[in-house]
């Protein structure tokens, strides 16, 4: 720990920016992986469910299914049932009204994640080059005592190369972080198309199986 102190000492103003860049990359991967995996359900188990339901006319208990899973693939599906007794088109137009609503919420500020990336790396370059200056600064300055020279060449030295490590890391973390959160983005988006589709068209091939006793009427 005195080691990471002294790592972080030595790289002086830049490593206080690029700690703050650090903090809000891993906020944002916190919030949204609690997020995205608490979203997340087994597609497959979800449309055999509602299959059954459906195929047994019994949408209302397909309906109290859906709001116990608590995802947003299950209140996408939900809009569509709750409408069942309608025209096909407002069911398709429910369940894409609830989508535009949902769908946006799985991406949001994962995209900041990359941006993060980008100003740790550059904050950290920064750094790089502020300590160089130092350095140089120091090697061609007349008016510094010569026994001083090597003390601020080794500081400055000190302060670029740790600047650049602190960076990188948080750079590497936050582009980690972006692509393992944008992969389950999509997967959770293509699931929610899928099945949207698959029980779209459930629910319109098995209209005369649906029992509508204990479903609310839709205005």
């Amino acid at each position: 720990m005195s080691s990471l102190w002294k790592h972080y000492t030595d790289g002086k103003w830049g490593m206080h920016i690029i700690l703050f860049w650090s903090i809000v990359t891993i906020g944002i991967i916190i919030e949204r992986a609690l997020y995205l995996y608490g979203s997340s359900i087994n597609k497959d188990v979800f449309l055999a469910t509602m299959q059954k339901c459906i195929l047994a006319g019994d949408v209302a208990k397909a309906v109290k299914m859906c709001s116990a899973a608590n995802a947003p693939l299950a209140r996408i599906v939900q809009a569509g049932l709750v409408k069942v007794n309608r025209p096909d088109e407002e069911v398709q137009a429910a369940m894409d009204e609830a989508a535009l609503r949902e769908i946006p919420k799985l991406a949001k500020r994962t995209s900041y994640l990359a941006l993060l990336a980008n100003l740790a790396m550059l904050t950290g370059l920064l750094g790089t080059v502020s300590g160089l200056i130092a350095s140089f600064g120091a090697v061609a300055g007349e008016s510094v005592d010569a026994s001083q020279k090597a003390r601020i060449l080794a500081e400055g030295i000190s302060e670029a190369m740790n600047c650049t490590a602190f960076g990188l890391i948080v750079a590497l973390l936050g582009l980690i972080g972006f692509a393992v959160l944008n992969g389950k983005t999509q997967q959770l988006e293509d699931d929610i198309n899928e099945a949207s589709v698959q029980v779209l068209n459930l629910v319109v091939t098995n209209r005369q199986k649906v029992n509508l006793s204990g479903m609310p009427q839709a205005a």
